[in-house]
């Protein structure tokens, strides 16, 4: 009969990931998988979990901020509407970088930094 628990090999490589990432999220306290003796046994809710951990990375959560949702009752409002005003703050300042590179882009000036319209582009910007 076949288990229906996973091996942290068989879960590293069906997510693509190393498996020193699976122990290292254990030892921060993101994952908690059964045992069987010494070996880690993986079954559907740690996939699950883990599937949930990469795409918080993805939207740019910290480790710790995952952690954080994951273990206090409450706290994912609070990790969520401060990472939400990161974001909004870090995409905030990439359109302004991207204004001023359209400026310079738009350019004719040989000495973009002394065009007038590139200057009041940067005064914008802050």
């Amino acid at each position: 009969m076949k288990s229906s628990t996973l091996s942290v090999g068989e879960v590293a490589e069906r997510f693509g990931l190393a498996t020193h990432v699976l122990r290292h999220w254990e030892s921060v306290g993101l994952l908690a998988p059964a045992r069987s003796g010494d070996r880690r046994r993986y079954d559907d809710a740690d996939l699950y979990r883990i599937a949930v951990i990469l795409r918080a990375k993805e939207a740019g959560l910290s480790l710790d901020g995952i952690r954080e949702m994951f273990q206090k009752p409450g706290a994912r409002e609070t990790v969520l509407k401060r990472h939400k005003e990161e974001l909004t703050r870090r995409i905030a300042a990439a359109q302004a970088s991207l204004a001023i590179i359209d400026c310079a882009l738009g350019c004719e000036h040989d000495d973009f930094t002394q065009c007038a319209h590139f200057r009041e582009a940067v005064a914008r910007a802050g």
